[in-house]
């Protein structure tokens, strides 16, 4: 038997190898469906997916074979990755100077017949093979081994699969990081920003209410300036904590409400003055949800009607609709409506649909951004129609979860 070749990339071969974390792994449908048509197609009674690592060939799929790995010194395939543009052939090892003191050809299933397609890493490294064996001298027709390089060309599709699933879990490991890590840094710096704010709006009042004679009309309105600007950024600062917070929000904190009775909470809570119209869902539906979500969906919706409605007198219809799976919940106004640029990206973070709302403030963007977190933390999905002129529609989805006593 001759000394164990080693390939002249052994280190970037090796490398290439430990990224895919497929040794000493279960075993895997796809591999085995592989193996056991390799062994059908040769009409060999043995067929592997060979991994040669750096002391031994581990097997991660086999058909016929009960042996889970060998050294790599008696390995067949650790000589078949030494050509990993061609097929090993070897129609019986007994003649074969590299084989035929091989231990695998003297055992109780000796390997006399061996075929060794290399399995390649896209930059041309063999980790291993898809092999056939037989007790018994063979060899195999150009239609068997053109199967056989389109078996191991399976193999490695299923490789790139893995390593490319590989590299996106730990994509999305280090954005959750990343996430958390934000999450935590806004919390922290808005908690911390609130009661300067506070103190800001404070000092403004008693700088206006003791010392207001003492300046001219533009020191007042400079003031005021500060106030308002103070309560801006406060309200920027509760904005982003709620965004942040819609996050952590779940569908399984189940409570029974009656939608109708939530809305005219709201209408309560929001004060809306006479020169609205809100028409409430014709059949007041229960739900079965999370009431602290859908709160804060409607009220930013609301909202959003509210501060963007330019019609002298404002309109506001609800719907309410069920079937076995979803609640579907319609609010729609007869406002200044969304243009069609602006739908597409209305519900990222940042992205305001209208310079100015009727009191001539500028929106921040963050409101819609947190709708959406709350509605696909319901299991449901948000949609916005609207002509850019007359009104807009916003229709969302709650899927329906049954309750621990049900």
């Amino acid at each position: 038997m001759q000394s164990l070749p080693i390939p002249e990339n052994e280190t970037s071969r090796l490398s290439q190898l430990e990224q895919l974390h497929l040794l000493d792994t279960a075993s895997d449908t796809n591999f085995d469906v592989i193996t056991r048509l390799a062994s059908t197609i040769c009409e060999a009674p043995v067929s592997l997916i060979s991994l040669v690592s750096e002391d031994r060939q581990w097997f991660k799929s086999k058909v016929g074979w009960d042996i889970c790995e060998t050294d790599r010194e008696v390995s067949f395939c650790a000589h078949a990755i030494m050509d990993p543009k061609n097929i090993t052939v070897v129609p019986d090892s007994r003649l074969d100077d590299r084989f035929k003191n091989n231990p695998l050809v003297r055992a109780d299933f000796p390997v006399i017949f061996y075929t060794g397609v290399p399995l390649l890493t896209p930059s041309g490294e063999a980790l291993g093979t898809l092999c056939v064996i037989d007790k018994k001298p063979k060899t195999l027709t150009d239609t068997q081994l053109n199967a056989l390089r389109d078996l191991a060309t399976q193999v490695e599709n299923l490789f790139e699969l893995r390593r490319n699933n590989l590299q996106l879990k730990k994509i999305e490991k280090l954005l959750n990081a990343k996430n958390e890590q934000l999450k935590t840094f806004a919390g922290v710096i808005s908690h911390d920003m609130k009661m300067p704010l506070a103190n800001m709006i404070v000092t403004t009042d008693i700088l206006k209410a003791k010392y207001a004679n003492q300046f001219d009309e533009q020191g007042n309105e400079y003031l005021s300036y500060l106030k308002q600007s103070s309560f801006s950024l406060s309200d920027y600062i509760d904005n982003l904590l709620s965004y942040y917070e819609s996050e952590d929000l779940t569908i399984k904190n189940l409570e029974n409400f009656e939608l109708n009775h939530l809305l005219e909470e709201l209408i309560d809570l929001l004060n809306i003055n006479e020169d609205y119209i809100i028409n409430f869902p014709d059949k007041n539906l229960e739900l079965q949800t999370n009431r602290s979500a859908v709160s804060q969906i409607l009220i930013n919706l609301i909202t959003n009607s509210l501060k963007y409605n330019d019609k002298e007198t404002g309109i506001i219809d609800f719907k309410c609709t069920e079937d076995h799976a979803y609640y579907y919940i319609q609010i729609k106004d007869n406002g200044k409506g969304i243009s069609k640029d602006k739908q597409s990206s209305i519900f990222d973070l940042f992205t305001v649909a209208s310079e100015t709302d009727n009191k001539g403030k500028k929106g921040n963007g963050i409101g819609l951004s947190t709708v959406r977190n709350l509605v696909n933390s319901l299991g449901g999905i948000i949609s916005v129609n609207s002509d850019g002129i007359s009104g807009t529609t916003f229709d969302f989805t709650i899927k329906k979860v049954a309750s621990k006593n049900s």
